[in-house]
């Protein structure tokens, strides 16, 4: 039968293991340091384990495939891992039945679900609430976390792309005409974060040859340079000599310290 069932680009996989806990259904396993499917009738084909990849090495596609078999589920789970790992299936396909009579049901983590947003050529404040103007946001997709993008989302296609610090938006009012206007947007945070993944994901992200640009917002404490570090790596990892790239210091007070061309 043509079905959703979970893919594996080896090459991305880090084998860290993450998609192995978010799977309910032991469907996935570590084999050779990397993510492997145990069996197809394993995998419900809702994918929990997609939001899960900090390299976007899972994706969900439709194709021949053996059924689901809960039953079979149940019996791998109940040997491998015991009556608890059965009971969080029964759980997770409890969640995942109510989701596929939701009209708006998609394939991964619920908070990672990529959508984009249609935005008008002269953007129009928001009617007011009480006695403040809320003005409109010029954020055209989701998600923007840069564990959780994948790399040729169509929303990265024919844009500058803005890689930008976890602070910047708090710190700066101006982020959202500045640098999000008719652009695509990443956030990370080089100091907090996991970074380990965040150099090869961008490079993959920018082998898409119409992005032009990268703009780096980054804050002006110095733990916030790796961000322009990263960048800088995944522009070599890219494999690209015609991309430009941007660096803009923020203060902490949110004004433009300094721009500059890397």
């Amino acid at each position: 039968m043509k079905r959703k069932i979970i893919q594996i680009d080896e090459e991305l996989c880090d084998g860290c293991g993450n998609c192995i806990v978010g799977c309910s259904e032991g469907a996935l396993a570590l084999v050779d340091g990397k993510a492997k499917l145990v069996k197809e009738n394993f995998c419900d084909g809702f994918g929990d384990c997609v939001g899960t990849c900090p390299t976007g090495a899972l994706v969900i596609e439709e194709r021949e495939a053996d059924e689901f078999d809960q039953g079979a589920v149940k019996e791998h789970l109940l040997e491998t891992q015991g009556i608890e790992a059965v009971w969080r299936m029964e759980e997770a396909q409890k969640k995942h039945d109510a989701a596929h009579h939701d009209e708006h049901v998609h394939l991964g983590c619920p908070g990672s679900r990529m959508r984009e947003m249609e935005k008008t050529a002269k953007p129009q404040p928001e009617p007011a609430v009480g006695n403040t103007q809320v003005m409109p946001s010029e954020l055209t997709h989701w998600p923007v976390q840069l564990h959780l993008v994948q790399p040729g989302a169509p929303f990265f296609s024919n844009k500058e792309l803005v890689v930008m610090s976890t602070c910047g938006p708090l710190a700066s009012a101006d982020v959202h005409w500045r640098y999000l206007r008719g652009r695509s947007v990443v956030v990370g945070c080089p100091k907090l974060d996991d970074t380990r993944t965040y150099a090869a994901k961008l490079g993959q992200i920018l082998k898409d040859t119409s992005i032009p640009k990268v703009i780096v917002p980054r804050m002006e404490v110095p733990c916030c340079g790796g961000l322009t570090m990263i960048v800088e790596q995944a522009i070599q990892l890219s494999g690209r000599s015609d991309i430009e790239m941007q660096e803009d210091v923020l203060g902490v007070d949110g004004a433009l310290r300094s721009s500059r061309n890397v």
